[in-house]
């Protein structure tokens, strides 16, 4: 079966001329991703650890969430690169071959980086709108859900194509994530301190996709025997969930007549 963008068996001259860019700009969007996202995995601890509604706080909150915007969009730039030309973007990978690299760090990094921009909008809403819930309904944050909908079904069908089920995971994430917005964006009654949840899940959950892409994507150039280890993408998703939970309690703790 020929995927979407398989090559073309005629070489045309559009696709001739565009197919020596790829690499080019898969190269700059990677610097990109790099520079933005190294600043977002060390602002995001900050919020995290630090007093909670102070001035840091609020300040790296917002760094990490623009920052979690812009290599989040780098990263659609990056999978959509590799979708077009998985051997030019990896020549190191040569020997897993174009369907292996298309699902892994096309199909599947394009479904993380999405989920990665959802979580970061979403979260970022629920803080600002936390006095005018109607505002979080705007078009983007609805796009957003539909968006990674789509995304997290077809990366569920590209890993059933490709046989690689190590891409079943962002499918998984993908749709309870939709599911748990749209609840919130859409449930007929609402606790005080609900926005709260829901921004901690988000962000949180934000860190996890980013600190998940550091370690397997990162890691196929240093340790490529661990890059895709199960028991490497589990260290984020722990100590990410965990720290969901933490918060989660201590909010309930803090006001358990209001939440």
């Amino acid at each position: 079966m020929k995927g979407v963008f398989d090559k073309p068996r005629a070489t045309g001259a559009a696709w001739s001329r565009m197919e020596p860019l790829v690499p080019a700009a898969f190269k700059t969007l990677i610097a990109l991703h790099i520079a933005f996202g190294s600043v977002g995995l060390i602002a995001f601890w900050v919020p995290v650890i630090g007093l909670k509604g102070g001035a840091a706080h609020k300040r790296w909150g917002k760094v990490f969430t623009w920052t979690m915007l812009v290599t989040g969009a780098a990263a659609i730039g990056i999978s959509t690169c590799t979708l077009i030309d998985p051997i030019g973007t990896h020549p190191h990978l040569v020997e897993a071959g174009a369907t292996w690299i298309r699902g892994i760090f096309g199909w599947m990094m394009q479904g993380l980086a999405i989920l990665t921009l959802n979580l970061a909008w979403y979260g970022w809403l629920c803080v600002q709108n936390r006095e005018r819930h109607e505002a979080n309904l705007e078009w983007r944050n609805l796009a957003l859900q539909a968006t990674l909908l789509v995304a997290s079904i077809h990366c569920a069908y590209q890993s059933w194509r490709a046989d690689l089920p190590l891409m079943l995971g962002m499918p998984a994430i993908g749709l309870a994530t939709v599911a748990t917005n749209l609840w919130f964006l859409y449930k007929p009654q609402r606790r005080p301190l609900d926005w709260l949840r829901e921004h901690i899940k988000a962000l949180v959950g934000a860190g996890i996709s980013v600190y998940t892409a550091f370690f397997a994507f990162g890691a196929v150039r240093t340790v490529p025997a661990l890059a895709l280890h199960p028991g490497l993408w589990a260290i984020p998703l722990v100590v990410g969930l965990g720290l969901i939970l933490y918060h989660q309690a201590a909010v309930a703790r803090r006001a358990p007549a209001r939440g």
